[in-house]
């Protein structure tokens, strides 16, 4: 069972408004395939000490080197076909091209590496409300750690206006998805007057203890009191969320969007269950989550 569609399927209308970030034209000069191909190659790894999520964050990027850049494309999952650039130019065709753009290289990398849901958009992105840290422009580099964000907004005192993001490596430099026509790269960090400052989404609220922690799909899914449909929901979460899971269970089976299945999970959160179907996983009964 994959789902990884629906989640597209789920924003309908707003994915244009959302999900498209980082001009399929260039930001700061022409990248030469010389250039694509050192950076590419170089040593895309934490260049400094950093606490292990942040590092997992790091690893995540770096593990898409190599990876074409396509506008739109991308998901926590990985690589997916973009949309065409309406500008032209080398996104003319990125509906042909699987890769990432800017935001969705940064979300799946917190993702992967860390289980942080970061939000759809590079400027939502910038104003995330679990950050744990904002570094302004005139900061620097200095205060910054191996997996913060950087910022480049087109008004650098309005996070409204960014419109590239990319991940710290330490040491002046990054990876990034960067343009259509390139590749997922490590770069020096500009430091030019789009410049915006960082954040830091590492050292939040831990997941409770004994959970797992998945994404949802879809919009206004109803979690239960019971692994059945036989009492009204308790809650509904309004769009894709991540959620730590407990325990799982066989309970009342229900068909939804062409799937059937008949598990059920306990969100301690919540005090709630999830029918396994809005579950973001490829596996109907969801590994590495213990039996109630």
């Amino acid at each position: 069972m994959r789902r990884t569609h629906r989640t597209v399927a789920a924003a309908g209308g707003l994915l244009l408004a959302t999900t498209l970030t980082c001009t399929g034209t260039a930001m700061a000069g022409t990248v030469t395939p010389a250039a694509m191909k050192t950076a590419a190659a170089a040593d895309c790894r934490a260049l400094a000490s950093a606490p292990a999520e942040a590092r997992a964050i790091v690893d995540a990027a770096c593990s898409q080197i190599g990876v074409p850049y396509s506008w739109g494309g991308g998901s926590i999952h990985g690589p997916t076909y973009g949309q065409d650039y309406p500008g032209g130019g080398p996104g003319a065709h990125d509906s042909q091209v699987k890769g990432f753009d800017c935001s969705h290289l940064v979300q799946y990398a917190a993702w992967q590496g860390a289980r942080i849901a970061l939000p759809e958009g590079s400027w939502n992105q910038a104003r995330y409300s679990g950050a744990t840290a904002r570094f302004a422009r005139g900061q620097g580099l200095g205060p910054l750690q191996p997996g913060d964000l950087l910022l480049w907004a087109t008004h650098p005192g309005d996070l409204g206006s960014v419109h590239h993001i990319a991940v710290y490596l330490g040491g002046g430099k990054m990876v990034e998805a960067r343009e259509s026509g390139t590749r997922v790269m490590v770069s020096d960090v500009r430091l030019n007057a789009e410049y915006a400052g960082a954040l830091r989404i590492t050292g939040g609220e831990e997941p409770p203890a004994g959970t797992k922690r998945f994404m949802t799909w879809g919009t206004g899914v109803g979690l239960r009191p019971d692994p059945n449909r036989g009492k009204p929901p308790v809650s509904r979460l309004p769009g894709p969320t991540a959620v730590d899971v407990q325990c799982q269970t066989h309970g009342e089976p229900v068909d939804a969007e062409g799937y059937h299945n008949d598990a059920w999970s306990y969100l301690p959160k919540y005090r709630a269950w999830i029918s396994n179907i809005y579950i973001d996983d490829a596996a109907a009964w969801l590994p590495g989550v213990p039996a109630c």
